[in-house]
């Protein structure tokens, strides 16, 4: 186990030390976040319940420059997407904070993994492997990972069957062209497609629900934090005890059907010194027709916000 700063004590920050916690992942939390009393504040409560969880020590300040020797650093903060406001608006904000952060946490962590998280996030990425200097393997967003539960979830409780024993993923943009591989996706080997309680409606209805998932709930609640929460555990996870598990993660992509210099979600080991292997699924030409709209769509935000 290692030491995780989290910059952002924001819900899905304080949600995922919590997680961080309660799962024992790491030695040390920190939370960092421009609100000093915030951060605070969050440290104090997760530190009063740690007799109940696990040893780790937890501590908090408000400055990127003082996360120190981390060998995660994950990055929530960054402001959340507003009604009526566009993902250009949204990445032309946070990539004004990344430019500024990303370098000063290099400096203060320079052999850390990067963990990007804020929206919207395969841009973020990008922008983070610009602005870090730091080597492509150890720059990585959160991605489709949680849209991939939301999809392996809702398969499962259609067929029945543990989400765990769907093998299905969602890849491209953490957004509006993501997409399912429906062509490599099965439950114990047999294709979706070949079992007796399929129909093609409604697992249209369910992608559709998978994409649309995170407005729904922000609806509800007003945002959303326990699921990535548990994502950002579990990446932290596989990063600092070298599992090498293989999630659908937002990496800066290199001749991918012809796709270069962008970075979105394809499935990609992770280990301790971040992406150990990124895996290209073999598409129908339906799926490399969405491929290419959601390379475009990120490309153009990318080039649109300078």
């Amino acid at each position: 186990m290692g030491k995780v700063s989290i910059v952002g004590a924001g819900f899905v920050g304080s949600t995922a030390a919590y997680a961080l916690l309660l799962r024992g992942v790491a030695t040390e939390i920190t939370l960092i976040d421009s609100h000093g009393e915030k951060a605070e504040g969050e440290a104090m409560d997760l530190g009063h319940g740690l007799q109940f969880a696990t040893g780790s020590r937890i501590d908090f300040c408000k400055s990127v420059e003082e996360c120190g020797k981390a060998d995660v650093v994950v990055v929530t903060a960054g402001a959340a997407q507003k009604p009526g406001e566009t993902r250009l608006d949204l990445a032309r904000g946070n990539a004004n904070l990344f430019a500024d952060m990303i370098p000063k946490i290099a400096a203060a962590a320079p052999d850390a993994v990067l963990l990007i998280v804020a929206n919207p996030v395969d841009v973020m990425t990008m922008i983070a492997i610009e602005r870090s200097g730091f080597p492509v393997s150890r720059v990585v967003g959160s991605g489709t990972s949680l849209d991939t539960a939301r999809f392996r979830y809702m398969l499962g409780k259609h067929f029945d069957v543990s989400p765990t024993s769907v093998h299905a993923h969602i890849i491209g943009e953490h957004g509006d062209s993501e997409f399912p591989v429906w062509s490599g996706a099965d439950i114990g080997g047999v294709p979706l497609d070949k079992l007796p309680d399929y129909s093609k409606p409604e697992m249209e209805r369910i992608f559709a629900r998978v994409r649309d998932a995170a407005y729904e709930i922000i609806s509800r609640k007003g945002a959303t934090y326990y699921a990535i929460g548990l994502v950002i555990a579990q990446l932290c996870s596989s990063i600092l005890k070298n599992k090498n598990e293989v999630y659908p993660l937002s990496v800066k992509i290199d001749d991918y059907y012809g796709e270069s210099d962008v970075c979105f979600s394809v499935p990609a080991a992770l280990g301790a010194g971040g992406v150990s292997r990124v895996l290209l699924p073999e598409l129908d030409e339906r799926e490399q027709g969405w491929l290419h709209n959601t390379a475009s769509t990120l490309r153009g935000i990318r080039r649109d916000i300078g």
